[in-house]
């Protein structure tokens, strides 16, 4: 790789990543990381940069007044630092390569995204920062990380929950598909409610998603509609699983012989996407 090179690196000369967009690690997954890592050592290198000498950020500097012996600010690869002092290592294999400030972020957020380790609030905390670190609109973001525009508006729609409702879905109390049917209610105080009753009785995203449906049909009366049979435990399991791999709406309607699923697009493009993942 050009301007890269390949060291063992002590492992107190190495800061975090300041741009880092994971914040929750899994103790249990660090422990089996780190009982492999004690067997068969570190097997993909983590990514280094020299730490800078001018333009330091306010965090940057933080870290260093209490590692003032570091020598390297993280670039990709965490988990595996953290596993290796767990696993009471002093060193590590690194790639040092040379790394803008704009693409700390980027990297990280890439890297983990491949790896499917940031919960939903983490990916749409990264791209809101994004934004703003390039002054991108979401089209230019999308391009920027090979993510389609739909995908990322409807992460950032994240954001615009409650912060209680936020801190279940970080926390993987509600799943995505819980939040996006939540945001379909008009009040913060309303969000919280069902967000309480889907982890007090268990709701299914179906569930949810037709408990806000009836409530607005309250709201807004309309021509009484046939009654929709319940689904079958299966049923519900596999809306919940599509909604979340396709970040979007399924339902099924089951009959006696047999039934239909719609999976909802917003446009071409995420169409595009959603075939994409069906046929990968």
């Amino acid at each position: 790789m050009p301007g890269a090179s390949f060291a063992e690196i002590a492992i107190d000369q190495i800061v975090p990543n300041t741009k880092q967009p994971r914040e929750v690690f899994d103790e249990d997954d660090l422990k089996e990381l780190s009982a492999s890592i004690k067997e068969v050592g570190v097997l993909q290198p983590v990514v280094v940069r020299s730490i800078p000498a001018k333009g330091r950020s306010e965090k940057l500097t933080e870290f260093l007044a209490d590692k003032p012996e570091a020598r390297f600010e993280l670039i990709m690869g965490e988990r595996r630092l953290r596993a290796s002092e767990l696993a009471g290592e002093t060193t590590i294999p690194a790639i040092i390569r040379e790394t803008e400030d704009g693409d700390l972020l980027r990297d990280a957020l890439l890297e983990n995204l491949h790896r499917a380790q940031l919960n939903p609030l983490e990916e749409a905390s990264a791209y809101q920062q994004l934004m703003a670190d390039f002054g991108a609109t979401q089209e230019e973001l999308a391009k920027r990380i090979a993510r389609s525009r739909p995908q990322i508006a409807n992460t950032l729609r994240l954001l615009k929950l409650p912060p209680s409702v936020q801190k279940k879905v970080a926390a993987q109390v509600i799943t995505a598909g819980h939040a996006r049917a939540l945001l379909s209610l008009s009040t913060h105080e309303e969000m919280e409610r069902l967000a309480e009753r889907i982890v007090a009785e268990g709701l299914s995203v179906r569930t949810t998603e037709e408990i806000v449906r009836l409530g607005k049909a309250k709201a807004t009366p309309r021509p009484r509609a046939r009654q929709q049979r319940p689904l079958s435990q299966l049923g519900e399991s596999v809306v919940s699983a599509l909604s979340d791999a396709y970040d979007t709406r399924v339902t099924i309607t089951e009959g006696r012989k047999k039934g239909r699923i719609v999976i909802e697009f917003a446009g071409c493009e995420d169409l595009q996407r959603i075939a994409d993942l069906i046929l990968r």
